[in-house]
Formats: C-alpha cells, structure tokens, sequence
C-alpha cells in the first residue's frame, strides 16, 4: 500500500532535506503544506509525487484539507506562535482521525542541558520567549492522544554531514550542535519505520561537540 506523507514546513533545512531524502529513496507520495510555495527547491515543486498546498499552520480548516488520505504528519516549524500551530495540528488530526505526528522541537524543553551549555542554552532562548512556545507545543502534544515522537535537536548546523547520536527522555543532553542534514536523516528513518519512538522524545547531537556553546559561538 502506498505510504503518503504530509510535511507541514518543508521550506526549512530540514523539511527539504528531508522531502528529497524521501523522494529519492522510497516511492511514497509526499504533500507539503507550506506558507510561501516559491521558496520551494524546483526538484520537489515540480517533482509528479509532491503535491503543494499552500496554508497556514493555525488554521485548521486549511490544515485538514491538507491531511486527507495521510498517514504521517511531519511537521517542522518556526518557535513563533508554535503552541498555536501545535493546537491546531492536534485539533486538525483529531478530526481527521490520523494518529502518527513527527515534532521538531528544541532542546531544553525537558530541563535536560547541563551545566554551563544549559545556562547559556537558557540565556539565549528565554528572554525572547522561544523556549516557552516551543515547550508549550510539547507539553500540548505530549497531552493529546497523538501517536507522537518529538524531537529536541541541539542548535543546528549547515555542515553537509550525518553524524548524530539519540538521548530519550530523562537523558542529558550535552552535544552542542547537530546537522540539519543528521536531523533529516532520523526523521527519513523514522518516516520508514514509524513504530520507531512512539510516543518518545528523542535528542539528537553530534557526538564530541560537549562544550560551553556551539563552536560558532
């Protein structure tokens, strides 16, 4: 049986990498539900198994036309008003009656960063109000009946590299960076055998990148 996919923000790193892994190693129609489709790469715009749907993430009129005859949501989202697209995404599969949603959060939403990187960690993203939407969303998904697996990347790098280890729940997490690329090759995985982590949240970082802050820092 065929598999389909909607991913809800594939304009991002991640989102692309992540739709071309899929594209070019499984056979599975992929629909991505995006607020601005000509920021897009050509090779999944015009690609004959994506569909574009453009929308906005809090509405849920518009997320549910998107989920018809789903069966994975992956959805990959800015921190801003990322309690309220995850309210909505929740209220959306509910009424569509689809279960299995991959998160892409943020580390630090568990209290799981030690030492001074979880300092420096909180300085950076409490004043704005980044780590509080984006645990609200967690804790909102974590709340639901949702078939989930949330994801906590350390800060993100643009190296062209796959390279990561996996922490759980409960685990610290002490890796400073992780690659966009090493993100989309666990969600790739994680899309193909989605019995994997259910109803788990994983860490991901590259391995020997302990320290006080990312390296480009």
């Amino acid at each position: 049986m065929m598999t389909n996919v909607l991913i809800i923000g594939a304009t991002g790193g991640m989102g692309t990498f992540t739709t071309q892994n899929l594209l070019k190693e499984t056979d599975y129609k992929i629909t991505v539900f995006v607020r601005t489709p000509s920021k897009l790469p050509t090779d999944i715009s015009e690609n004959d198994r994506v569909t574009v749907v453009q929308g906005d993430a809090t509405k849920v009129v518009e997320l549910k036309s998107a989920m018809d005859n789903q069966d994975i949501v992956y959805a990959n989202l800015g921190p801003w008003l990322k309690t309220e697209m995850a309210n909505s995404i929740i209220e959306a599969m509910r009424q569509k009656e689809l279960h299995r949603l991959i998160w892409i959060g943020c580390l630090g939403v568990d209290d799981e960063v030690p030492g001074k990187f979880g300092e420096w960690n909180k300085e950076t993203l409490v004043p704005d109000g980044y780590l509080a939407t984006e645990t609200g969303a967690v804790r909102l998904i974590e709340a639901s009946d949702l078939n989930y697996t949330i994801i906590r990347p350390s800060w993100l790098s643009d190296e062209d590299e796959v390279d990561y280890e996996v922490t759980r729940q409960g685990d610290l997490l002490t890796g400073t960076e992780v690659s966009r690329k090493s993100v989309a090759d666990f969600v790739t995985k994680l899309i193909q055998d989605p019995n994997q982590h259910e109803k788990e949240s994983i860490g991901l970082n590259k391995p020997g990148t302990d320290g006080d802050k990312p390296s480009w820092y």
